[in-house]
């Protein structure tokens, strides 16, 4: 029964996001890819350090980053150093995009979780935590 509440619970959630991303042209996971890529240093990131920080496990970030590419949202450089090696980094239209997202992403996590208290949040995180295999949420 648990199992199928964080189930039934994740599909609710994603909703609201899966439509706000679409609206905008990106999945959810295109949208983490550009997160991620924010955060990183200006020199960009590989594409294997990009599916580590993944929240989703996702079979092919190549791909994702070919489309995210093609909508001019990402580039692909090689290293000075080591030209074999491909860093992918944020464009200034990416960074746009996520900066228009930035404020509808903040609702939606209010509107999906806005009616728990800040005990319960806490309580919420500490148990999907355990539940993944403990306090780290690695198994």
């Amino acid at each position: 029964e648990a199992q199928l509440n964080i189930m039934r619970t994740h599909g609710v959630l994603m909703a609201r996001f899966v439509k706000l991303f679409r609206s905008h042209g990106i999945s959810p996971p295109q949208y983490n890819i550009l997160r991620i890529l924010r955060g990183a240093s200006g020199e960009g990131l590989p594409c294997l350090g990009i599916a580590q920080r993944m929240v989703t496990r996702v079979p092919d970030i190549t791909r994702l980053v070919d489309r995210l590419e093609r909508a001019r949202l990402v580039q692909r450089c090689r290293t000075r150093v080591d030209r074999r090696v491909c860093l992918v980094r944020l464009t200034e239209r990416g960074r746009g995009l996520l900066a228009a997202l930035d404020e509808p992403v903040q609702a939606a996590h209010r509107e999906n979780l806005g009616h728990l208290t800040r005990p319960e949040l806490v309580r919420l995180s500490q148990l999907m935590q355990k539940a993944r295999g403990g306090p780290t949420g690695r198994p």
